[in-house]
C-alpha cells in the first residue's frame, strides 16, 4: 500500500451511540508516514458521563474504570496536532467516530478542518466492493448466478433457496447484534429465524421498537430510546404531531394503540 501523505488510522470507544450526547473513553490511533514509518498513541479517558450498559457489554470498559482519569480535553490539543493536516482512516469512521470526535474537538473549542483531508473509510468500502442485493446473496450462499434479476418469479424462487441454505450453514448458531446482545439461536425451523428478525419490532417501518424491557420505545427523533407511553404523557401534543405529520398508516395505528392503553 503506497502512502502519499501520512495518514491516521484510528478508533474511539464511547459512552454510547449518540455523536452528540455520548463521549470518548478511549481512542488509539496510528499514524502511517510515507516511508512506511509508524507511530501510536491511545488515550484512556473520564467521559465525565455515565457509560450506557449497552456500551460496557460490548467494550467492556464501566466508569469505574476511567472515573479516576483525565478528561478529553486535557489530551484534546496533542491528538489534534497528531492527526492535523493528516488523511484520515477507520472503520465506520464517516457515520461515527469522525463525527463524534469532531463534537469532542469543538467542546474543546478546537475544530478540526477536513479541508483538503482524504478519508478512507473501511465500511464503506466494503459496502461498495461486497454487494448486499439478492444477487450477490444468491452467489454467496447458493453460489450460482441469479438469471432474470428483478423477475419476480426469478426473485421469490432464489429467496427460498437462500433461505434454505441460510438455515443450513447458520444452524446451531446464535444471531448477535452489534450491541453484543443475542437475539436468538437459529435453527432448522424457519420460526426461529423470523423470531430473531422481528422480536422488537412494534411498527413494520420500525419507528417503535421494542427495548430490553419490553417496553415501546422511539427509534427516531428528539425522544429516540424514550418510552412512547412516558412521553405522551408528559407532552400529549408530540402525539398529536404524529398523528398530523407524514408517518406511515401502520405506525400511527401503533402509536394509537399506545396512546389508548396507557389512558
Amino acid at each position: 500500500m503506497i502512502i502519499n501523505k501520512p495518514t491516521v488510522v484510528f478508533d474511539i470507544e464511547t459512552t454510547g451511540l449518540d455523536i452528540i450526547k455520548d463521549k470518548i473513553i478511549d481512542i488509539s490511533l496510528i499514524k502511517i508516514s510515507p516511508n512506511g514509518s509508524k507511530s501510536e498513541k491511545n488515550y484512556r479517558v473520564n467521559p465525565q458521563v455515565e457509560i450506557s450498559k449497552e456500551s460496557s457489554n460490548i467494550h467492556g470498559i464501566y466508569f469505574d474504570d476511567v472515573k479516576d482519569l483525565k478528561p478529553f480535553k486535557n489530551y484534546a490539543k496533542e491528538i489534534f496536532n497528531f492527526i492535523k493536516g493528516c488523511d484520515l482512516a477507520g472503520f465506520n469512521i464517516l457515520k461515527f467516530d469522525l463525527p463524534l470526535l469532531i463534537e469532542e474537538f469543538l467542546r474543546c473549542d478546537i475544530e478540526l478542518s477536513l479541508d483538503n483531508i482524504k478519508i478512507i473509510d473501511a465500511l464503506r468500502i466494503y459496502h461498495l466492493m461486497e454487494k448486499r442485493n439478492l444477487s450477490a446473496a444468491y452467489k454467496f450462499y447458493c453460489n450460482k448466478t441469479l438469471e432474470n434479476a428483478h423477475n419476480s418469479y426469478a426473485d421469490t424462487s432464489a429467496t427460498l433457496e437462500i433461505i434454505d441454505k441460510q438455515v443450513q450453514i447458520y444452524n446451531g448458531q446464535d444471531v448477535i447484534d452489534n450491541k453484543g446482545n443475542i437475539l436468538g439461536k437459529i435453527t432448522d425451523n424457519i420460526d426461529s429465524i423470523g423470531s430473531i428478525i422481528s422480536n422488537n419490532i412494534v411498527d413494520i417501518s420500525g419507528r417503535i421498537i421494542k427495548n430490553s424491557e419490553n417496553k415501546e420505545i422511539f427509534n427516531f427523533g428528539k425522544y429516540k430510546n424514550q418510552i412512547v407511553s412516558d412521553v405522551f404523557k408528559s407532552n400529549p401534543e408530540y402525539y398529536h404531531w404524529i398523528m398530523k405529520s407524514n408517518f406511515p398508516q401502520h405506525s400511527k395505528k401503533k402509536f394509537t394503540e399506545i396512546k389508548l392503553r396507557e389512558n
